[in-house]
């Protein structure tokens, strides 16, 4: 018996020769993120910002959202998120304004979402006593992010581009039923802040194994899908104020075709 327990804890044991796969990871990604160009207000020529929904469940944004259960090499993004919360490493900001206002604790940014049961076992003595119980945070209940980016064109360079300056996860709340019962924003992120963290997290490639690609090259490159749901205007309002339903969508991909047309009609063919 004493043989076969110390045969089941080796087995166990992970061994450091073991190769998992056909060919060695050389790729650690211990890079940076690619600098960003910060020129000066006088070669800006236009600029727009735009706030949008990153959608999780559509099949282009399932990088972004699997695997819910982290693997030995593989986190969704809100998982790279929240344990960079949880590990001082990155900083969260209130949902109160995404103008990056009100700094939140990180500590407490780390606990949202979580929820402590308690039950009740006897003691020596057969009185019962509480003992709580920690759930994780259940990262498959963010199916939505909310981005703040801005769209500029620049004169010196003669380019149209886009930058993202915060992210949002956005959390489905529901009862003890299991019914919907709405949504909540968590906290805000400075991208700028983040880019340095999701340069080494390696995002799913559901075309390619060997095709290493990180978060922050999916951002760069534009792979997701998304939709407008507010503009920088002179109200300050969202366009779920003045449109609903289809419209509000119609009304986003008519804000997405201004921002088209103007760098198209910036040049002469």
């Amino acid at each position: 018996m004493l043989i076969f327990i110390s045969g089941c804890i080796s087995a166990q044991t992970v061994s450091p020769t073991l190769l998992d796969g056909v060919y060695i990871r050389e790729n650690n990604f211990q890079k940076k993120p690619m600098a960003y160009n910060f020129e000066s207000e006088a070669k800006l020529m236009w600029s727009k910002r735009v706030w949008r929904v990153l959608d999780l469940r559509e099949k282009i944004n399932h990088p972004f959202y699997y695997p819910i259960q982290p693997t030995r090499s593989m986190r969704n993004l809100v998982t790279v998120i929240r344990e960079s919360l949880c590990a001082r490493e990155l900083s969260a900001y209130d949902v109160m304004s995404d103008e990056f206002l009100y700094l939140q604790n990180s500590g407490e940014a780390c606990k949202l979402g979580e929820k402590v049961d308690t039950i009740f076992q006897p003691d020596e003595n057969g009185n019962l006593v509480p003992i709580p119980i920690n759930d994780p945070f259940p990262t498959e209940n963010v199916r939505r992010f909310r981005i703040k980016e801005d769209w500029f064109f620049d004169n010196s360079r003669g380019v149209m581009e886009a930058r993202v300056i915060g992210i949002c996860p956005i959390e489905e709340a529901f009862d003890e039923l299991g019914e919907y019962k709405g949504e909540r924003p968590l906290y805000w992120i400075y991208m700028p802040e983040l880019r340095h963290i999701i340069a080494n997290a390696p995002a799913p490639n559901p075309h390619n194994d060997a095709e290493r690609r990180t978060y922050d090259d999916l951002f760069n490159k534009r792979h997701f899908s998304s939709y407008i749901y507010q503009e920088s205007n002179v109200y300050g309002r969202k366009i779920s104020d003045y449109k609903q339903d289809l419209a509000l969508l119609l009304e986003g991909k008519k804000i997405e075709h201004e921002i088209f047309t103007f760098e198209q009609d910036l040049w002469e063919y």
